[in-house]
């Protein structure tokens, strides 16, 4: 079925860019042998309606004609359907092929790979990539195992509200929540959500981990003003805890938690296995800290130690 349509719309593209003068409805079905084959006038315009809004979904620009005896035509002029040539320094080539990669293991791979080869189709050089084949051993790699990635990708280029079901590390069961999707961020190799919670009245950020069941969208315009891109980026940094304001005092066992140790402002190695790292305390440090369960012990200060301690509770009780 699928091949069936793309095949008809193929060739009603090709009609519409052959021609030199509009062509009517009744020229299209005598051109075109899956609208021969429609059952009836009514079935054949339904049909032709949407594969016109298709291809124009696509991006195909389709003139509609009245000739003198006010017949309606189609036609799509070649001149409003070419795309000028590409042209791309050597900076921007590297950075769109680097960019392509980043996606290997998501589900966007495939649409980043056609992406580039248009682009190369265009007048991209193929050598895109100056690093190509010299640090092959590290490639820019972001991993995307959540089901709910992908729906909220879309609702936020489409600006659908969403609703789904998710559960705080603090609470045993999820609750529904209604969100309008605003950007989607990638922050310590986790997927976070930020938007607008109606049912709170307030932005909020959602970790994808979070999400159970599907994410289901909903046909209904947006209640509050989306901020801009940077705005967007502060509101996921502050809640992941990369916008700190005060340090935290932590134990760490000896040989773990090398993330914490990078992150960390000062370091003094114990001899009892244990290690004291002074680390920034912002918002999220409580969810960071305990997926490395057993391997931290929170000194301070006290509401950290108390977050933690009422989190590891919470996944006790699930």
């Amino acid at each position: 079925m699928a091949i069936a349509k793309a095949e008809r719309l193929m060739n009603l593209a090709l009609c519409l860019l052959g021609t030199r003068r509009p062509l009517s409805k009744r020229e299209l079905r005598g051109s075109i042998e899956a609208y021969m084959e429609a059952g009836n006038d009514e079935s054949f315009n339904r049909m032709f309606e949407r594969d016109k809004d298709d291809l124009r979904e696509l991006g195909l620009v389709i003139e509609t004609v009245e000739n003198l005896d006010g017949e309606t035509g189609y036609l799509a002029r070649r001149d409003s359907n070419r795309l000028p040539p590409v042209s791309l320094d050597a900076e921007e080539a590297a950075a769109l092929g680097l960019a392509a990669k980043v996606w290997q293991q998501a589900r966007l791979a495939g649409a980043a790979s056609g992406a580039l080869q248009k682009l190369r189709a265009g007048g991209m050089p193929e050598a895109g990539d100056p690093y190509e084949g010299q640090h092959s051993a590290i490639e820019p790699r972001i991993p995307v195992h959540e089901a709910a990635f992908e729906p909220l990708m879309l609702a936020c280029r489409d600006r659908r509200p969403v609703v789904f079901d998710y559960r705080k590390s603090t609470a045993a069961r999820p609750e529904t929540r209604q969100v309008e999707p605003w950007a989607l961020e990638c922050w310590r190799g986790h997927w976070y959500l930020a938007g607008y919670d109606r049912d709170r009245g307030a932005e909020r950020v959602f970790r994808l981990s979070r999400i159970t069941g599907k994410v289901k969208s909903r046909a209904a315009k947006y209640t509050a003003e989306v901020p801009d891109v940077v705005t967007v980026r502060e509101t996921v940094a502050s809640w992941a805890g990369e916008s700190a304001d005060r340090s935290a005092l932590i134990r760490l066992r000896a040989g773990a938690g090398y993330p914490l140790r990078a992150k960390a402002t000062a370091v003094r190695e114990g001899a009892d296995g244990w290690d004291e790292l002074k680390i920034p305390y912002g918002h999220g440090l409580d969810a960071w800290l305990v997926e490395f369960g057993p391997d931290v012990v929170v000194v301070g200060p006290a509401d950290l130690r108390a977050d933690v301690v009422d989190r590891l509770r919470a996944v006790a009780k699930a």
